[in-house]
């Protein structure tokens, strides 16, 4: 046991359950701690961006690095909660299968889906993997992510199909057209015949959790059906956010 870290987080947790912001004596005799260890264990935190200290006071707070940390959390946990009532209404709106997918790497997980009433429908699975550049879904959480991992593969495009983008530029443009008209579309780029259109759903700091999406035959995806049918995806995108706390 790293005893070193134990009593750093035993000192965030004390920081935490306080009302107000705490000194060294006070901290070093509730954690039975000496004050040269508890002060430099509050040093540690500070230079880390954990804690704040007060030079006028000689008193330290949390600061909102955990606060951050712990929001990002919650809304992992909760947007999967959030979105079953949503993606209803979204399947009863547009009659196709509903996916809801986080990124896993270079590739989008399948977290959640209801199928829509459309006696002929694209196949999908909870739990189951696409290659991100080659989904709506994908393409949406890569267009809000990090460019250093989608530098990691922009170079290495599989073909899956005569309409998967085919190289580093054409993925850099796509991703810039989904941020700019704010939704992806997905045109039989990983399986024949196969299209869809999703949105980002974003956590309440502003950063992109997951994506909402609706997939189904191409030949129900002609680019006015597309027009017809992005504004309600965006729609629940924005429905979920808003329940995750995100406002734009």
């Amino acid at each position: 046991m790293d005893k070193t870290l134990l009593k750093g987080l035993k000192v965030i947790e004390a920081l935490g359950q306080g009302a107000t912001a705490r000194g060294v004596s006070d901290l070093a005799a509730e954690l039975e701690l000496t004050k040269s260890n508890a002060h430099r264990v509050l040093k540690t935190l500070e230079s880390a961006g954990y804690v704040l200290h007060d030079a006028g006071t000689g008193r330290y707070r949390l600061s909102l690095k955990v606060w951050e940390l712990g929001s990002r959390l919650v809304s992992r946990l909760d947007f999967k909660r959030e979105a079953p009532e949503v993606m209803e209404r979204l399947m009863l709106a547009t009659r196709e299968t509903v996916h809801l997918s986080i990124l896993a790497g270079d590739e989008v997980v399948y977290v959640d889906k209801i199928d829509g009433p459309e006696p002929v429908r694209a196949y999908s699975a909870v739990g189951g993997r696409a290659p991100a550049y080659a989904v709506a879904t994908g393409k949406v959480l890569l267009a809000y992510h990090p460019s250093d991992l989608v530098q990691q593969f922009a170079n290495d495009l599989i073909p899956y199909t005569e309409n998967t983008l085919k190289s580093a530029d054409e993925l850099y443009s796509e991703l810039g057209r989904v941020r700019s008209q704010g939704y992806a579309v997905n045109n039989a780029e990983y399986r024949d015949s196969v299209s869809g259109i999703a949105a980002p759903i974003f956590a309440l700091e502003g950063n992109v959790i997951a994506a909402i999406g609706i997939s189904g035959p191409s030949m129900r995806f002609g680019a006015s059906h597309v027009e017809h049918l992005a504004p309600h995806v965006v729609s629940a995108a924005k429905q979920i956010s808003a329940r995750l706390g995100y406002r734009a």
